[in-house]
């Protein structure tokens, strides 16, 4: 066991003073409710009604419904439409403004649309992989709005690419850069492999009809292999989705898969692929997730083509190729519909426009949700095993699509069901889960930062402690126990480092009382070895009490051997107005120390828990690297600060130059600003963003920029 240290955190020298403008309050969206319930006492579906166009119909009664469960008619108890026409809301800035708007994180109650992009990277060929890409980047930079809760996911990727449901345009533009063709899997160059005189297939009735017959059971073989993989990361990619607020959909992005075994002649049945599509599609259902496929091979032709090398095909080998390829294109596609249609989805199959099929998805997002009290068989094992559903519109020739029904276990028994997680497994769920755990209550900042050793990177986690559970010693101290798990993963999913260790905290009289009002913070450093995208996941769990909390943050860490100029993560401290003053009158110090007196407050913990007073000053500092030297060895910066709420702009501060005087490591020149809080801001979530300007760069490399999130309360 090892115990804490509360060590202080070195911050940077504060000159500026600027104020922060006034903010409206937002209103928060209506809930949308639950979506699908399947419990002993109801059972709420969401049905979609569209018409011949395929846009979504408004205005149905529950009269207008027939809901039937077994065949049997039920009666409607709960009804109401939810509609997913949203305008988007665009963000007003500066039109000359070169430099990103930081995105809004997302709360729950803020998610409107929860989309899982999932590639099937364990099916797709080459030339499928290329167009996947395409639609990916064409859905977040222009069909992506306000509200929307994203991820992409790849089947063939390790957890940890998964669960990374996110609104920050940076870790989706960082997962699609990793969507590539695996040569792993089962997907070859094109839609069909291609053909060789010496790989004709056998004629019917011929000698060598038995080989091709083994070579397709081969083929099945793998198939069914490949098919499992991929149905088996979507298995868990709904288990993570169960907890997203909302209507859940999944657009599978897949060259399809087989759902039936070929038996010895030929006719497919039921196997494997079936037993775990049936589960998942059950999951699906109880999760609120829908599914809609796309056919990532577009419209294909089944004939030959330039890659087949057929010179001495007969007409009947020629036409046993058009067989099997046609018969393949419509066994895998009928993985992909079957999925798609038994969970209320849409599957979209020999369209060449796959963004075009996004956008389908995005526009089948109204629906009605229709509930019934079920009865006492619908839940007895002996009278029917799958409740199989089945809903009418009266009197209107109108396309109703829903799920097709649910096996005969409520969600509390299945609940129920599940084992007891051990210490293990309760802080690993709670790594992955794509929403913070809040039963101990966290606030996470990790920075980036340069020094003569390298780069690396500082996670700050601060830590209430009052949710931890503190037993009294005999020496009149109070101590508590808890276990930490935090793992940096890559932008291929698989982590890269990781730290787990169980540590106790003893303290006693005035500690006690401080740490209990203010919390404590958790830090470590980690070198950087290598520059890209992370997601930074930190859990702990409580010994003692058992209870656990959860963070997570996405991070890019650049590449300074490109001589771009970069800034360092932002450091913060706030004080009052009375602190502030006090601090004004000391002697500047010059070499970014600051006298670290006993009324001073806890950097920190104000870098990590970010939450701030109205009516205080909020400091920050920074470093800035790679900056450009004139003749005489002196740099030309300048610096602008921004404020943002729900992504619009609140602050625009002007450029201030960038003083250096008294440093003498330039090549991280520090800065530091304050900013007033002033009483008129409304309380809730801002986004404080630096932008530094070298004046001596050229036009493209002039501009670096940093951001920080925080909280003003009263």
């Amino acid at each position: 066991m090892k115990k804490i240290i509360l060590a202080p955190l070195l911050i940077f020298i504060f000159a500026v003073v600027v104020s922060a403008q006034q903010t409206p309050t937002p209103t928060p969206p209506a809930d949308d409710g639950d979506v699908v319930k399947i419990s002993t006492s109801l059972i709420q579906l969401d049905v979609t009604v569209t018409d011949s166009k395929g846009n979504p119909v408004i205005g149905l009664k529950p009269e207008d419904f027939e809901v039937f469960e077994n065949g049997k008619k039920q009666t409607i108890t709960n009804f109401s439409f939810v509609s997913g026409i949203r305008q988007k809301n665009e963000t007003v800035t500066n039109p000359n403004d070169k430099a990103p708007v930081p995105p809004t994180a997302l709360k729950p109650e803020q998610v409107r649309r929860t989309v899982a992009l999932v590639v099937d990277d364990l099916s797709l060929s080459f030339t499928s992989t290329a167009y996947v890409r395409r639609a990916l980047k064409k859905f977040v930079d222009e069909q992506m709005q306000e509200g929307d809760l994203v991820a992409i996911i790849r089947t063939g990727a390790g957890i940890g690419a998964l669960q990374q449901f996110t609104s920050d345009k940076r870790q989706l533009y960082a997962a699609i850069e990793k969507v590539m063709w695996n040569p792993i899997g089962r997907g070859g160059i094109g839609a069909f492999a291609p053909i060789r005189d010496n790989e004709l297939p056998a004629e019917a009735g011929t000698e060598t009809e038995s080989e091709d017959e083994e070579e397709r059971g081969l083929e099945d073989f793998e198939g069914a292999f490949f098919a499992t993989g991929t149905l088996g990361a979507l298995r868990y990619i709904v288990s993570g989705m169960d907890e997203l607020p909302g209507r859940k959909s999944v657009i599978l992005f897949s060259d399809g898969f087989r759902m039936l075994e070929r038996n010895e002649r030929n006719i497919g049945e039921g196997g494997i692929v079936m037993d775990f599509l049936r589960k998942l599609i059950d999951a699906a259902n109880r999760s609120s997730v829908v599914f809609y496929t796309i056919d990532a091979r577009g419209l294909v032709t089944t004939g030959i083509t330039a890659e087949d090398s057929v010179n001495r095909a007969t007409p009947g080998s020629l036409q046993q190729i058009t067989s099997n390829r046609s018969n393949e294109l419509i066994e895998t596609q009928a993985g992909l519909s079957f999925l798609a249609e038994e969970t209320g989805g849409l599957a979209v199959r020999n369209n060449n426009d796959l963004s075009g099929g996004v956008r389908r998805v995005l526009d089948d997002q109204s629906y009605y949700l229709v509930g019934y009290e079920p009865d006492s068989e619908t839940f007895d094992s002996k009278a029917s095993r799958f409740n199989k559903l089945e809903i009418k519109v009266k009197g209107r020739n109108l396309n109703v699509r829903y799920r097709s029904g649910f096996f005969n276990v409520a969600d509390r028994n299945v609940a129920a069901s599940k084992t007891t997680l051990t210490p293990v497994q309760q802080i690993q769920n709670a790594l992955i889960s794509p929403f913070a755990v809040n039963d101990i209550s966290l606030r996470l900042n990790a920075l980036f930062g340069n020094d003569a050793q390298g780069s690396y990177m500082r996670p700050l986690l601060h830590i209430n402690a009052q949710d931890l559970k503190f037993t009294d010693d005999a020496d009149g101290s109070k101590t508590a126990v808890f276990d930490v798990l935090a793992v940096f993963f890559g932008d291929n999913g698989t982590p890269v480092e990781q730290v787990a260790k169980s540590y106790t905290l003893k303290v006693k009289g005035e500690m006690y009382e401080r740490i209990m009002k203010t919390g404590f913070v958790y830090y470590f450093t980690l070198p950087v070895k290598k520059p890209g995208a992370y997601q930074f996941r930190v859990a702990i769990r409580d010994a003692q009490a058992g209870k656990v909390g959860s963070a997570s943050q996405f991070i890019e860490v650049p590449n300074l051997k490109k001589a771009r100029l970069t800034v360092s993560g932002i450091v913060l401290e706030n004080m009052t107005e009375a602190q502030w003053k006090a601090f004004s009158a000391e002697t500047p110090a010059t070499n970014g120390n600051i006298n670290q007196s006993p009324e001073r407050p806890n950097p920190m913990s104000d870098t990590s828990l970010r939450r701030f007073k109205r009516g205080t000053i909020l400091r920050y500092g920074f470093e800035s690297y790679n900056v450009k030297l004139d003749a005489a060895k002196k740099p030309n910066l300048s610096v602008q600060v921004r404020i943002f709420r729900d992504g619009k702009l609140m602050l625009d501060g002007k450029q201030t130059p960038i003083e250096v005087a008294g440093q003498t490591d330039l090549e991280r020149i520090k800065y530091s600003g304050a900013l007033s809080l002033a009483n008129a801001m409304q309380p809730g979530d801002y986004i404080l963003q630096i932008i530094v300007t070298d004046n001596l760069a050229k036009e493209k490399r002039r501009i670096s920029t940093q951001f920080v999130q925080f909280e003003v309360v009263n």
